[in-house]
């Protein structure tokens, strides 16, 4: 099932995507017409891994693989909607995507075991972690407003072992990975954090980028597709 977030002249909702259409209380909204879509979640916070993806470390010179899970935290107002422009911010001269895997959390949790951690979780969706690059340290390179592109949906139902990946800039593939060159998997992650962290409902982590996160320029569509779960979709104002 995809859960999506809808804004709408009632309000905003959350319901069951289908075909372009949300079913939600009792009534049918046709996205682009009736509702637009919302990130698909509210959290409180955004847990992003780094360095989760050997050939990215290689290729970007981070240093050694790392022996546990190595994050950062996005605040709630990084996260953007789906299919919504991305500011260029007036301040950067480097401005960069990175396609990722998210959990969304569905209960106040903490101190998961890795066999947990799917009961604890509303679904999977996609986040862009953009990167102001040339900024000093994770928190002003990563942690601004529209910062976290988030969507479109949350999956319920998603098959982790083996997934497909690729990040389209402009019509050009620049990001193609699967799951499996993961250091640490999806319920490592969360596990691991959970031992630091109580999450609540809505909560996101994410799972680091696959190699090749690059530069966007104004103009530039962004599209990253994770199989079995959508892609998300911004352009760059």
């Amino acid at each position: 099932m995809r859960l999506a977030r809808i804004s709408t002249p009632h309000g905003t909702l959350t319901g069951e995507y289908v075909d372009g259409v949300v079913h939600a209380d009792g009534d049918s909204y046709a996205v682009g017409e009736d509702a637009h879509l919302m990130a698909p979640c509210d959290p409180t916070a955004v847990f992003c891994t780094g360095r989760n993806f050997g050939a990215k470390i290689d290729q970007m010179g981070e240093g050694d693989r790392p022996d546990r899970p190595d994050w950062f935290v996005k605040p709630p107002h990084a996260l953007h909607p789906p299919e919504q422009p991305i500011e260029y911010p007036d301040w950067v001269d480097s401005f960069t995507y990175a396609g990722e895997l998210a959990a969304v959390i569905d209960e106040r949790c903490h101190d998961l075991s890795v066999g947990d951690v799917d009961d604890a979780l509303r679904g999977y969706t996609i986040l862009n972690d953009l990167d102001a690059y040339e900024q000093d340290r994770r928190t002003a390179r990563k942690a601004f407003d529209g910062s976290a592109p988030l969507g479109p949906w949350i999956e319920t139902d998603v098959d982790l072992d083996g997934m497909a990946m690729e990040t389209v800039i402009s019509g050009e593939r620049r990001q193609s990975a699967t799951t499996d060159e993961m250091l640490f998997s999806p319920p490592e992650i969360i596990a691991f954090l959970s031992e630091r962290y109580t999450f609540r409902p809505g909560d996101v982590i994410s799972f680091g980028s696959p190699a090749n996160p690059g530069l966007i320029e104004r103009g530039d569509t962004v599209e990253i597709t994770y199989e079995g779960v959508g892609t998300l979709r911004n352009t760059v104002a």
